[in-house]
C-alpha cells in the first residue's frame, strides 16, 4: 500500500487532469496500459527483493560494472528530484486552495520546511499514515464514482469510455500535437523508476524463512498485494480521468449547484480548477476542501516514499548514509529551484505544464531501472529457482520495450513541449 500511494500523487492527478480536458477518453487506454504495466514490474522488483535479499540499487552496484554506478545513481536521483517536484507543486497548490490569500510561490517556499512535518509523521508511524491518506483518496474515488455512476449531470458516454480504453486511434495518438507526450507523462506518473528500487528493498522488512516454500508463499502474497493496491489506483486514475473529460473538455464554464459559474479556456491550469470535478456533487466550498486536503495528504505520503526511496539508491549504489531529514532537504531544495524559477517566470498558471514535465523526466528514466531489474529476476545466476517463468518474462520485456520505443519516438516532442514550459510559447 505504501508503494501504491506513489501511484496516485500529484503528477498522477495532473496529467489525469489534463488528459481529459484536453483529449477527452482519447488517452484512457494510455492509463490502463500503464498501470498494467506497472503491476508486472512491480511484482518483478518485489520477486527480486525476497528472492536475493537485495533491493534492486544493490543488486545493480554489486552485478554490474563498476563503470555503471554512477550513471545509474545520478539518473535516480533526477527521477526522485521530479518526482518529489510534484510534490511541491501539489502541496503548494493545495495549501493555495485552503489559504486562498496565500500566494502560490509563497506555498513553494513554505514547502521547503515539510522536512519538519515528516519527522513529526514519521514518529506517528507509517501504518498510520498510509491510513490516513488512503482514506482521503478513498473518499474522493467514491465521489467521483457516485458521479460517473449516478449523478445525472456529469454522466459519461460509457460506449465513448470502452472506446477510449479499449479501442485508441493510434493514428490520431501519433499525429495529435501534444498527445504523445502527455501519454509519456502518463506513464512516468504510473510507472516511477524509484518505486522499483524501493520495493525492492520494503519487502525485505517482511520476515520471510529462506527455505523454498516460503519464499514462494511470499512470492504469491506480494503479488496479490500488489495487483489489488494498483488496480485500485487505476480506477481512481480512470475516475480523475472521466470527470475531467466530463466537466472541461468541450466546454468554456461550469455552473454549480449554486449558480455560480466557473469559466476556463484550454490552456486553465487543470490542477489548480480541479476541485470543479466535484462540486456538482457537494458544492464548491466543500469539494475545494476535501480536494485541498486528500492533494496535500497524497502530496506528504508521496514526499515520504521519495525520501525512503532516496535512501534506498544512495545507500544501495554508494554505501552512502545520511539522516532521514538531511536527506529529505537536499532533494526537496533540488525541487523547489525550478518550481520558483517557472512561477517567477510565467506566474501562478503553469503549475500543470510543470507537473506534466516531471512526469516525462520519469518516463525518460525508466529503461535505466528496467533494463537492470529484467535481466536480474530473469536470471538462474542470481535468482535461482526463483526466477521469474515465462509469462512475466514476456511481460515485462514487452512493457520495457514499448515504454523505451515510446521514450525515444516522443523525445524530440519532449523536448520542444519542455523548453515551451519555461518559455510559455
Amino acid at each position: 500500500m505504501l508503494v501504491s500511494v506513489g501511484y496516485m500523487d500529484p503528477g498522477n492527478w495532473a496529467t489525469d487532469l489534463q488528459a481529459g480536458a484536453q483529449f477527452r477518453y482519447s488517452l484512457l487506454w494510455v492509463v490502463g496500459i500503464s498501470s498494467l504495466m506497472a503491476i508486472f514490474l512491480q511484482v518483478i522488483a518485489a520477486r527480486l527483493g525476497i528472492v536475493t535479499r537485495k533491493d534492486l540499487a544493490q543488486c545493480c552496484r554489486d552485478f554490474m560494472p563498476g563503470w555503471t554506478r554512477w550513471p545509474n545513481y545520478l539518473s535516480c536521483e533526477l527521477a526522485i528530484a521530479a518526482c518529489d517536484l510534484a510534490e511541491v507543486l501539489g502541496s503548494a497548490v493545495a495549501l493555495h486552495l485552503l489559504f486562498p490569500r496565500l500566494s502560490l510561490l509563497a506555498a513553494v517556499i513554505i514547502t521547503s520546511f515539510d522536512v519538519l512535518l515528516l519527522l513529526s509523521l514519521q514518529r506517528l508511524g507509517m501504518r498510520l499514515i498510509e491510513a490516513v491518506v488512503l482514506v482521503l483518496i478513498a473518499t474522493i474515488g467514491i465521489c467521483y464514482v457516485v458521479e460517473i455512476f449516478v449523478f445525472p449531470q456529469t454522466h459519461p458516454s460509457f460506449p465513448d469510455m470502452a472506446l477510449g480504453l479499449f479501442a485508441p486511434d493510434l493514428g490520431n495518438f501519433i499525429h495529435q500535437r501534444g498527445m504523445v507526450y502527455l501519454a509519456i507523462g502518463i506513464i512516468g506518473a504510473t510507472v516511477m523508476p524509484h518505486n522499483l528500487y524501493l520495493h525492492s528493498a520494503l519487502v525485505q522488512s517482511r520476515r520471510i524463512e529462506p527455505d523454498p516454500p516460503s519464499i514462494r508463499r511470499a512470492v504469491r502474497y506480494n503479488t496479490i498485494d500488489t495487483s489489488v493496491a494498483l488496480s485500485t489506483a487505476f480506477f481512481v486514475n480512470a475516475a480523475i480521468l472521466v470527470l475531467a473529460a466530463v466537466v472541461f473538455y468541450g466546454h468554456d464554464k461550469v455552473t454549480l449547484a449554486s449558480g455560480q459559474v466557473v469559466t476556463f479556456t484550454p490552456d486553465s491550469d487543470w490542477i489548480q480548477i480541479a476541485y470543479v470535478t466535484l462540486a456538482p456533487l457537494m458544492g464548491k466550498a466543500a469539494a475545494s476542501l476535501l480536494f485541498a486536503i486528500a492533494l496535500l495528504a497524497s502530496g506528504q505520503s508521496s514526499t515520504i516514499t521519495g525520501t525512503l526511496a532516496g535512501q534506498v539508491v544512495m545507500e544501495g549504489f554508494m554505501n552512502w548514509r545520511i539522516s532521514p531529514w538531511m536527506r529529505r532537504l537536499i532533494t526537496r531544495l533540488c525541487a523547489i529551484a525550478p518550481a520558483i524559477l517557472l512561477i517567477g517566470m510565467r506566474g501562478d498558471n503553469s503549475v500543470t505544464d510543470l507537473l506534466t514535465l516531471s512526469q516525462v523526466v520519469l518516463a525518460l528514466q525508466l529503461p535505466l531501472a528496467m533494463v537492470p531489474l529484467l535481466i536480474f529476476a530473469g536470471s538462474r545466476r542470481y535468482m535461482g529457482d526463483g526466477r521469474i517463468g515465462g509469462f512475466l518474462k514476456v511481460a515485462g520485456w514487452a512493457s520495457c520495450i514499448a515504454i523505451t520505443a515510446l521514450d525515444l519516438f516522443g523525445l524530440p516532442s519532449a523536448f520542444r513541449d519542455a523548453v515551451s514550459v519555461f518559455t510559455g510559447r
